[in-house]
């Protein structure tokens, strides 16, 4: 059985075609980074104007690498919800008129179950299999931060445990990497500038870090490095910056790692996986890693490229959809949100 996915949430335009078994036979991704550079952020409209250019180019790429046409898969999968509504839109849209045109189903797919089910692409020979049974799952991006219980691949089998009171871990980074002049996106930099920096240079507070809490809030920590710098200064040399992005980097993978281990732990689950762009941090990587060891818990992360926004993660969240049954109409819309329900609320305040 074979998928055909599409992707336009945000200032990515993916297309991908996946099989029932999670191989990915191709994975066609157009950046939209240089674009929104030079605004230090993601421009709304100048993204959905890109997606308009690329998205049809950007399919016909992914059937060529796979060696398909449009007719040999069967079914379509498209990104409808969370994410920018002009950006979604477009995928909506162009997936509507691809199923209509060739008599295909159609199904659309929440972002977020998306990065939940990366972990299960297989994109080489090597990749590790993915948890049999339940598991918790940390999703850390630039629009979310959240741990689930996952018992199932479809969104009713994900329960949310705890998420941001504001601010999402990837925001952080990109918010911090602008403060420090590193341009935007900042996490990737950030992650490489914290290699051979001393993560105890600069100290900075874990935010909610020891709570009985499994929420999150990394508003603070941003805060609390933009008053460091007014009294410091911004880094100069090399080596200063290296000592002040380990730091931070340090600082939030610290407590992604232990929540989503303790988490699992509260849970009695044996296993844990990780999803979203900052998935492909290392310094977090290593700790979810060694700290599901040190507990007798199964880590299991994705590879890269099923970190980032991607085609193939939609493909496979649709097909498990179109396997159990599930179908949209011609009625599919684009929505801001996420349809996973929410047990955490934001802001600041006495929680029951």
């Amino acid at each position: 059985m074979l998928v055909l996915g599409i992707e336009t949430s945000c200032d990515e335009t993916g297309a991908a075609v996946v099989d029932d078994a999670g191989r990915v036979l191709s994975d066609v991704v157009q950046s939209q980074v240089e674009l929104h550079a030079t605004y230090g952020g993601i421009i709304p409209e100048l993204a959905s104007r890109d997606h308009l250019r690329n998205a049809g180019p950007v399919v016909k790429e992914a059937l060529a690498k796979a060696g398909l046409s449009l007719r040999d898969v069967d079914a379509i999968a498209v990104t409808h919800r969370p994410g920018l509504v002009g950006a979604l839109l477009v995928g909506v849209q162009l997936a509507k008129g691809l199923a209509w045109a060739e008599g295909k189903p159609l199904v659309g797919v929440d972002h977020l179950v998306g990065h939940l089910l990366a972990v299960n692409l297989r994109r080489s020979d090597a990749t590790p299999p993915a948890p049999a049974g339940p598991h918790v799952a940390l999703l850390a991006s630039g629009g979310h931060t959240a741990t689930y219980r996952v018992d199932g691949p479809l969104a009713r089998h994900v329960t949310e445990l705890g998420a941001t009171r504001d601010d999402a871990a990837g925001e952080a980074f990109d918010k911090v990497g602008k403060l420090l002049g590193l341009g935007y996106p900042g996490g990737p930099v950030i992650d490489r500038l914290a290699t051979g920096g001393d993560p105890g240079a600069v100290k900075l507070p874990r935010p909610m870090s020891g709570r009985a809490s499994r929420d999150f809030s990394f508003s603070g920590i941003k805060t609390h490095l933009a008053a460091w710098v007014r009294e410091h200064g911004v880094p100069q040399g090399e080596q200063a910056m290296k000592d002040v992005c380990a730091s931070f980097q340090a600082a939030v993978t610290s407590v992604l790692a232990e929540k989503l281990i303790e988490a699992a732990k509260a849970e009695g689950v044996g296993a844990v996986t990780i999803g979203g762009g900052v998935a492909a941090n290392r310094e977090l990587r290593r700790r979810v890693t060694e700290g599901a060891a040190q507990h007798g818990l199964t880590a299991t992360l994705p590879e890269l490229a099923s970190c980032t926004d991607n085609a193939a993660m939609i493909a496979y969240a649709g097909l498990q959809r179109f396997v159990a049954g599930e179908r949209d109409g011609w009625d599919l819309v684009a929505a801001s949100r996420t349809a996973l329900p929410r047990s955490t609320r934001k802001g600041r305040g006495h929680r029951d």
